[in-house]
């Protein structure tokens, strides 16, 4: 990638920041409002136990969503490349695998056994498979337009 991608990079990154905070906290107040029972839960109570205190928690998971936010966004600059879509899609995979399980470990998202992490392995390959077919679909309309384009100038 060239010097003006990383900076698009860099500028994405620090607008998504807010945005992963923004999704983080609505998480938790859905997930609070499924109990019901008139609690808010900011973090799970495994990550409590973990950092010693709920406020312990709670900034540690401010901090990773933030970082979450910043790596999703500032990754989108890869659909910008002009690599094949194999190579686009291998190193975007990579990139937010390699952000987001070792968060999803840390802050207690998913359990802490081989079962958990197959589970969570497969919900991520599953989201991730359908937010690539969109893209991939995306592409493939650009593609189309441009051929068109192509043949109505000939």
């Amino acid at each position: 990638m060239n010097k003006q991608l990383w900076n698009k990079a860099l500028r994405r990154a620090l607008v998504g920041m807010p945005i992963g905070l923004l999704i983080s906290t609505a998480i938790t107040i859905i997930i609070s409002l499924c109990k019901g029972d008139g609690h808010y839960y900011a973090v799970v109570p495994a990550l409590i136990e973990d950092c010693g205190s709920e406020i312990n928690a709670v900034l540690i998971q401010f901090i990773c969503s933030l970082l979450y936010g910043a790596v999703f966004a500032g990754a989108t600059v890869i659909w910008e490349t002009d690599w094949s879509l194999t190579k686009m899609t291998v190193v975007h995979l990579l990139v937010i695998a390699l952000i987001t399980l070792p968060i999803a470990y840390f802050m207690q998202w998913m359990k802490h056994s081989f079962t958990g992490f197959l589970t969570y392995i497969g919900i991520f390959l599953a989201i991730y498979a359908a937010i690539w077919i969109a893209e991939y679909t995306r592409m493939r309309k650009g593609v189309n337009d441009l051929n068109r384009k192509m043949r109505e100038n000939t």
